[in-house]
């Protein structure tokens, strides 16, 4: 039977939730952990994502040095937090650990964090047989996963399968599927002109860029696809037809084809538009991260599955609508599934994790390892 040491595992988490890490601001956060790590033998190497986002730390890959024959895995967190996340104030109640309301708690994704440092320990102390593993610990996950997807991915070793503790829900479920996703960034031109004199002169941008969205299919476009228009600004007073709006949207789809249909809508859309309006339209579009997608019989997800059953719990496989770091795994064919760890009400001041979830979620990690 897996076994962990609770108490120390709730007073690590403690530790870890009060120490600031906001995106692109990781830095004692990540000195914690190194310290932690390198306490214990693991070898820690640090990249220089930070540099090329205008952050202050770099991924962390980390290796613990197991039996060559088995197969290799990672294992991957992320180091920041979404704000209000400055000076959290962890409450220990009878059977959860929540925020003093005034901000995040942070168990996305500390809970994960504060498990592989229990786990790091408990292979060591317990003497377990098990492989290669490599510890993929990102910054800026919480900004589009910006740490992975700027990862240097010439500091991380072989790895057969990758395993990420970063989705709530309860423990036992496996995320197979979540998209790709796609940012599109717009500028509608339109011609300034006095709006009590002359209005007939100007060309208001945001009336191009209103009945562009007007025509544009928006929201779920089908079972596998959305897509959002998340920002729109532009004008600068009431007496001026407005020359310039920008706008910020995106589109998500765990089918690839479907994602590039939904994208050349979007664009078509609003340059056809502006034609029509005898202005332009300048749209860019970034691809931010490769979809997830597993079938239950592939390794990764049966090396999951045995491992949940090891601490006695039936898994399930589950789809996702947004994105983590195992997307940006498996855009370098590194075979990658989430794991649920049960953190519940992420991203808002009403934030927790129960204390149970906290100690299976450690033992989840050591199952893997067995697993393998």
């Amino acid at each position: 039977m897996i076994q962990v040491n609770r108490e120390r595992l709730i007073q690590e988490f403690m530790e870890l939730v009060q120490i600031d890490s906001l995106s692109r601001d990781e830095r004692n956060m990540a000195d914690a952990v190194i310290a932690k790590l390198k306490a214990h033998g693991v070898e820690v190497v640090e990249d220089n994502a930070g540099e090329k986002i205008d952050g202050n730390t770099g991924n962390l890959i980390c290796t613990i040095k197991g039996d060559p024959s088995k197969k290799t895995i990672l294992f991957t967190c992320h180091l920041d937090t979404v704000a209000p996340g400055r000076g959290i104030k962890p409450q220990l109640l009878d059977d959860r650990i929540t925020s003093d309301g005034t901000t995040i708690l942070g168990a996305d994704d500390k809970a994960g964090i504060a498990g592989i440092l229990e786990m790091v320990r408990v292979l060591k102390e317990q003497n377990l047989n098990h492989g290669n593993i490599v510890l993929f610990l990102t910054v800026s996950e919480e900004t589009g996963l910006l740490g992975s997807r700027h990862a240097d991915w010439s500091k991380l070793p072989h790895v057969d399968m990758g395993f990420a503790f970063d989705s709530n829900g309860p423990i036992g479920k496996v995320v197979t599927k979540s998209p790709s996703q796609a940012r599109l960034d717009i500028m509608i031109n339109g011609r300034l002109a006095h709006a009590g004199v002359n209005p007939e002169a100007g060309i208001s941008a945001i009336k191009v860029a209103s009945a562009a969205i007007s025509r544009m299919k928006l929201g779920r476009i089908n079972e596998n696809t959305t897509a959002n228009i998340g920002s729109f600004h532009g004008g600068e007073a009431t007496n001026i037809v407005c020359d310039r709006v920008e706008i910020k949207a995106e589109a998500r789809s765990l089918d690839p084809a479907e994602l590039d249909v939904q994208i050349a809508h979007m664009k078509e859309t609003f340059e056809a538009t502006a034609r029509d309006f005898d202005t332009t339209a300048e749209v860019t579009v970034n691809k931010l991260y490769h979809n997830l997608r597993h079938e239950e019989s592939a390794e990764v997800v049966q090396t999951a599955f045995k491992a949940i059953k090891l601490l006695g719990i039936e898994p399930s496989t589950m789809s996702s609508g947004g994105g983590s770091d195992a997307n940006v795994l498996n855009g370098q064919n590194i075979p990658t599934v989430n794991l649920a760890i049960g953190y519940q009400k992420i991203h808002t001041v009403e934030e927790f994790i129960m204390l149970d979830d906290l100690e299976t979620a450690a033992k989840l990690f050591i199952a893997v390892t067995q697993a393998v």
